[in-house]
């Protein structure tokens, strides 16, 4: 067996969890995972680009959080869609 498909104890150990968690995620298609008659494999490469996009849009929605406070907002935001020469939403 190629060292790239995890299984649920690799994945534990590989994510610092327990199967349980790993389990419970995967059965619920919160992992990235096929199960294959009663056991879960898991592709390395396919958990790293999983766990790199979940912390992409945490960022995202940490940054997006931040900025809605801010007053120069709107008007940045109509300046965008002025220097595109169309409305922010569609007629």
């Amino acid at each position: 067996m190629s060292s790239d498909v995890l299984t649920i104890e690799e994945l534990a150990d590989y994510l610092k969890l327990s199967p349980e968690v790993i389990l419970t995620q995967a059965n619920q298609g919160a992992l990235p995972g096929r199960q294959i008659a009663n056991t879960w494999r898991f592709l390395k490469d396919a958990i790293d680009d999983w766990l790199r996009v979940q912390d992409s849009r945490a960022i995202l929605i940490h940054q997006a959080g931040a900025l809605a406070d801010d007053e120069s907002l709107e008007s940045l935001r109509t300046k965008v869609y002025d220097d595109r020469g169309r409305a922010e939403v569609d007629d």
